[in-house]
């Protein structure tokens, strides 16, 4: 894993800490969870169809399609968690996507081996232990929690799409394209809230969202879809809980607790485990 794979675990990783950026910002937001996904995709999927847009004839309209709707769904689904509980454990629980990601693999003949499912479950047993505290709490947490986990399922499908489109057109085509499919769809949806824009406080937020997490973040996990197995990609994602947990708490004073900081751990080992056991 070292030495020639060091630029693309460096790459891999500054990736993963943009990611970890998404949820914080988005608690600056006001407005409907659809309208601030919307916005956020459609003003990424912008900036990188500038380089991107001249290969978008080569992107099959099914990968199009497919991407956006499942790009849509995640984003919709988790950022509603995120109004309704806590950073860490909508965070770790979106990040459960490993688990659907390897039972989705196993469905379509693409099955993980067993060192990699060691580290898919260390991972998600980490995630759970995370969000284990609002088990307790009841009402809108549990809602909140069970939205992040179909986000989770949504982006799983998510990367197994981009796993199969990105052997058939270039990172930026894809990437804009589906980024503006699913700001599209959800900007559609908007319709039902009456709130197709956003407040203007929260224009600064939406900025930093689409260059930060989306632009960079997405970006670059778009990359490694070609030079990893989906799950292994899924599993190293999972350090995003690890950065958005640390950012929640700088920012908002959102604690650890014992069982949380354990379930990091748990993650970090399940990263680790996984991308050791993939041959790049």
């Amino acid at each position: 894993m070292a030495g020639k794979h060091a630029p693309f675990l460096l790459l891999l990783g500054v990736g993963i800490l943009a990611l970890s950026w998404a949820a914080p910002l988005i608690r600056f937001t006001q407005g409907p969870a659809v309208t601030v996904a919307a916005w956020r995709l459609l003003l990424a999927g912008a900036l990188l169809s500038l380089p991107g847009a001249r290969a978008w004839r080569a992107m099959p309209l099914r990968f199009s399609l497919a991407a956006g709707a499942f790009l849509s769904a995640h984003f919709a689904f988790w950022i509603e968690s995120l109004r309704l509980t806590s950073v860490a454990s909508s965070v770790a629980l979106v990040c459960t996507n490993p688990l659907f990601v390897g039972l989705f693999s196993w469905a379509l003949g693409e099955r993980p081996g067993r060192t990699l499912w060691v580290g898919i479950l260390l991972s998600v047993l980490g995630s759970f232990l995370i969000a284990w505290g609002d088990y307790a709490l009841g009402g809108p947490a549990l809602w909140g929690d069970l939205l992040a986990l179909l986000g989770a399922m949504a982006a799983s499908a998510y990367l197994l799409v981009g796993r199969r489109a990105r052997g058939q057109v270039p990172l930026l085509a894809y990437a804009s394209l589906a980024y503006m499919v699913a700001g599209l769809l959800l900007l559609g949806a908007t319709g039902a809230w009456g709130r197709p824009l956003p407040p203007g406080a929260d224009w600064p937020w939406l900025v930093l969202l689409a260059l930060i997490p989306q632009a960079v973040g997405h970006t670059t996990v778009n990359w490694a879809l070609r030079r990893l197995p989906p799950s292994a990609v899924a599993v190293a994602i999972l350090g995003e809980p690890v950065g958005a947990t640390l950012w929640a708490f700088l920012l908002f004073g959102e604690g650890v607790g014992l069982t949380q900081g354990l379930g990091i751990l748990f993650v970090l080992g399940g990263i680790f485990w996984t991308l050791q056991a993939v041959r790049l």
